[in-house]
This record gives structure tokens, C-alpha cells and sequence, in this order.
């Protein structure tokens, strides 16, 4: 394991020049301290744990102190933002602080967040307030942890810096960690301002670092947008299954290397509803749930018009093309598991979407209804969830189907069936009233609580032993709280 000075630099996104970054070094942080840590994102970097707790990790990520062979870059990009387009966004707050590799060869993207003004701040202060800090932490770390491509975030620094938001509020930085942060917005911002040279260069430099595979294809930057593709649909895919909603889908959040990022206003869905808005600021319900697969569709036609000046209009078409049939394979292979089946079968996109039919305006709770359903036999455990449903003979039809499906799937004892189960439905996700009431503590200078729901959802399919409260419906306070993009 290495200590803090022991990091390997080596920055390849600001070598790219002042077309694509500028230089801005971080504002520090009043007084900084450590909120909490991941230790499995710091062995991404081969770090020890243990130089969390030391001085110079709280003022390295809070901005007092930098390495020698860092290079602290505020990237440039633009993007479609509910919609319309923004010719010039650009890093506001946040900081590629430099590229590490750990030892197994893997580059990893510094990218300090709350770091403070850099050119592209718009009027803003380029700070991060704790409580947006930590939930973009949880986030982060708990998605990972369900397997949905995400992201990282190795820290939370707090402050005593005061930020005004809607009220006063105190300061934090928190380290994300991605191998790269290049966004759809990246490819707009180039396309729309007319350079083609610089485009060309980023075109390369994403090909190059980040999809080489795609160098031995006929048409390479071609095979790297069906990649992408495939990727989002993939994603997407993972985040319905699991009901997240993103809450901010516009183009400039979405990254280049098809991985959940840009947290703001997320949410998890508690009880089922397809329709519902996270975001308090998205009053049209453009970043619906259920409007997150064709938004995704949307994003990847905006980069497909970025990238025109390389691929033909029809072949980007066609690679478009491939999208929804994509997300809808891996949508219902994950519904099966979710359901324990281990086989496939023509009806089974009509048995899922009966069930999420019932489950619409019923107060069931997406997350426990599937943790349940493992818990027992197919036969027990819809006769134990069946008072969950107003709709109560709709439900008894669809157990019966449901039953006989399982039945067709094959001979296995219910222990198989639970242990299968369980390792695709978590017990624990990351619901907001229980990010808030980490957040509420830590403003109070509790980190505690933040510590112990960041090693819950580190663990999602297990049942802890005394962490029963974190596995509970939230109360009828915590399914109204309102997220807005304010941070």
C-alpha cells in the first residue's frame, strides 16, 4: 500500500493544451477535516487506509496543499441543459486535480469537486455545501456497490467556510474518482464553436485512451459510438431495474465512458411510481424514471450530431438504432434475476410489466417487495405480499402466472432460490430520508452516522446483524422530501 507522496502522475487530459482546460488552482478549505473516507476507492489507488486519518490527506483534498506533479485543470465543455443549448458550461466548481495509475496499470482521474471559481463558474461561487457533498459520496460509492457503473468518491472534506445557498451553510470538497471525465458536452462544445482540429485531437485522445479496441475495427470511431451505446443501455437498464432516478440527464452529465455521474437530485425509488420527478427544480417531469431510457436515447443523438464530422449520419443512425433493443435485453435479463429466473421466456416482458402495472398507486416498496419475494417459496411469498396491493384479485392473477413460471424454470430447492435472490436484490439502498439524517448529524459535527450508512451500502445484499433500521419503509416524512439541484 502507498503513502499520499507515493502517487504516480500522469496527466494526460492536460497535456491536451488551454483549448480544452485551463489552470486554476483550488481555494482551500476554513479549517478542513475528514467526514468519511471509502476505503475501496482508495485501493484504486493502492492507498493505505490509514492516511485518511492523518493531516495532510483533509488538507490535500481541501485545497491546502497540492503535489508537485499535479496539475489542477477547470475543463471546458457545453451541453443541452433541460433541453436547450448551452453554448459554454465547463468545470464551475470542480478541479481535475491530475491522472494517478496504481499499479495494475489503471489511470485514474483526480477530480476535486467544491474546489472553488475557475472561469467557467457563471456567476457562481464554485463551492460545495456538505449536505450535496455527502449525498454525491453515498451515491457514488452505494451504486458501485449494486453493481451499476458509476463513478467514485474516495472523501468528504468539511469546513468551516461558510456557503450560502438558500441559507447559510458550511463548505465541503468531495474526491471523485472516474478514469475519465470527458462528457458528452465535451464533443458539443468543440462542434458547435466550429474547430475541428481540436475536435479531431479529443476524438483521438478518447479513442486512443479509452477504447482501443476500437483502433482495430475497419471504422474505429464508429465501433467507439456503438460502444457508447451499448454502455448507456446498459446502464440504463441497471438504473430501472433498481429503480435510481438521476434527476439531471442533460448532456453535459453525461460521460463519455457510459458511467452514472454528475450527482445531484437523485433519488431511489421507495414505493413504485414510474412517473416520479426527484428533482423538485424538473417541473415539466423531463427527468422523469420513466423517462430516463428515451432521454438516454435523446443524449446519445445529440453526441451522435457532435460526432458528424467522423461518422456518416446514416451509420450513426443505424449504431442509434441498436439502443433500445439493447436497454430491453438488458433490462429483462436483469428483471428475471430480480424475479429468480434463471431462464427465458417469450411472456416474461409482459409478467414484468404486470407487475410494475400492480405495483403503480399500490404503496408498494420497490426495493423490499423484491427482497421479499426470495425470502420465502414463490407460493408463500406472493400469498405475503399480496395485502401490499389494492388491487388485490389483479394480484392473485398475476401470483398464479408468476407461480406456474416459476415452476417451468426448473427443479431447485428454496434455498437455492433465496440465495440466488438475494444476491441480486439488496436489502439496503440508498433512501433519502436516511441520507438526510447522516447529513442533519454531520452539520451537527456527528460524522458517525455517515460512516455507518457508507458501510451498510457497501455490503447491500447481505443482512447485517443491528442494522435493521436501515432495511426499514422510510417514514411518511422521508418519501416527500424535496431535491433540487441547489448544492
Amino acid at each position: 500500500m502507498k503513502a499520499l507522496d507515493e502517487l504516480t502522475f500522469d496527466n494526460r487530459f492536460a497535456r491536451l493544451g488551454d483549448a480544452f482546460s485551463t489552470h486554476v488552482l483550488p481555494e482551500p478549505l476554513d479549517e478542513p477535516r475528514l467526514v468519511v473516507a471509502s476505503k475501496a476507492a482508495m485501493a484504486l489507488l493502492d492507498l493505505d487506509p490509514a492516511v485518511a486519518e492523518t493531516s495532510v490527506f483533509a488538507e490535500l483534498f481541501g485545497g491546502h496543499k497540492l503535489w508537485a506533479e499535479a496539475e489542477p485543470r477547470a475543463m471546458v465543455y457545453s451541453g443541452h441543459q433541460f433541453g436547450g443549448y448551452t453554448p459554454q458550461l465547463g468545470d464551475g466548481r470542480g478541479l481535475l486535480l491530475g491522472e494517478v495509475y496504481n499499479e495494475a496499470g489503471e489511470h485514474w482521474d483526480l477530480h476535486l469537486k467544491g474546489a472553488g471559481m475557475t472561469p467557467y463558474s457563471r456567476m457562481g461561487d464554485g463551492r460545495a455545501v456538505l449536505r450535496s457533498s455527502i449525498r454525491e459520496f453515498l451515491a457514488s460509492e452505494a451504486l458501485h456497490a449494486l453493481g451499476i457503473p458509476t463513478s467514485r468518491a474516495l472523501c468528504v472534506i468539511g469546513s468551516s467556510t461558510p456557503v450560502w445557498r438558500e441559507k447559510q451553510e458550511r463548505g465541503a470538497m468531495v474526491l471523485r474518482l472516474a478514469h475519465s471525465h470527458i462528457r458528452f458536452g465535451h464533443f458539443e462544445y468543440f462542434y458547435y464553436t466550429k474547430k475541428p482540429e481540436q475536435q479531431a485531437e479529443l476524438a483521438e485522445h478518447v479513442l486512443n485512451l479509452h477504447y482501443p479496441e476500437c483502433r482495430e475495427q475497419p471504422e474505429p470511431y464508429l465501433a467507439m459510438f456503438r460502444e457508447i451505446v451499448e454502455r448507456n443501455a446498459e446502464m440504463i437498464a441497471k438504473w430501472q431495474a433498481y429503480g435510481f432516478c438521476h434527476g439531471v440527464m442533460n448532456t453535459d452529465n453525461m460521460s463519455i465512458l457510459g458511467i452514472t455521474f454528475d450527482f445531484g437530485p437523485f433519488a431511489f425509488l421507495d414505493d413504485f411510481d414510474a412517473h416520479f420527478i426527484c428533482n423538485h427544480s424538473d417541473h415539466e417531469g423531463r427527468y422523469s424514471f420513466s423517462n430516463q431510457v428515451p432521454i438516454g436515447q435523446w443524449n446519445l443523438s445529440a453526441l451522435a450530431q457532435a460526432l458528424t464530422p467522423f461518422i456518416s449520419v446514416d451509420a450513426l443512425k443505424e449504431a442509434l438504432g441498436l439502443y433500445l433493443p439493447l436497454y430491453q435485453a438488458h433490462y429483462l435479463d436483469l428483471m428475471r434475476r430480480r424475479l429468480g429466473l434463471t431462464t427465458a421466456e417469450e411472456d416474461d416482458q409482459t409478467l414484468v410489466e404486470g407487475l410494475l402495472k400492480l405495483m403503480q398507486n399500490s404503496g408498494v416498496d420497490y426495493t423490499l417487495f423484491f427482497r421479499r419475494l426470495g425470502d420465502e417459496s414463490a407460493t408463500l411469498a406472493v400469498a405475503q405480499l399480496r395485502d401490499d396491493f389494492v388491487d388485490m384479485a389483479g394480484f392473485d392473477a398475476w401470483a398464479e402466472r408468476y407461480k406456474a413460471r416459476v415452476a417451468r424454470d426448473g427443479d431447485y430447492t428454496q434455498e437455492q432460490r433465496r440465495e440466488r435472490m438475494h444476491a441480486v436484490n439488496p436489502l439496503y439502498i440508498l433512501r433519502n430520508y436516511l441520507a438526510q439524517n447522516a447529513i442533519a448529524a454531520a452539520e451537527a459535527g456527528d460524522y458517525s452516522e455517515i460512516r455507518r450508512l457508507h458501510e451498510v451500502l457497501s455490503k447491500p445484499f447481505e443482512e447485517q446483524a443491528g442494522m435493521e433500521q436501515y432495511a426499514q419503509r422510510p417514514p411518511d416524512w422521508g418519501k416527500h422530501l424535496e431535491i433540487s439541484c441547489s448544492s
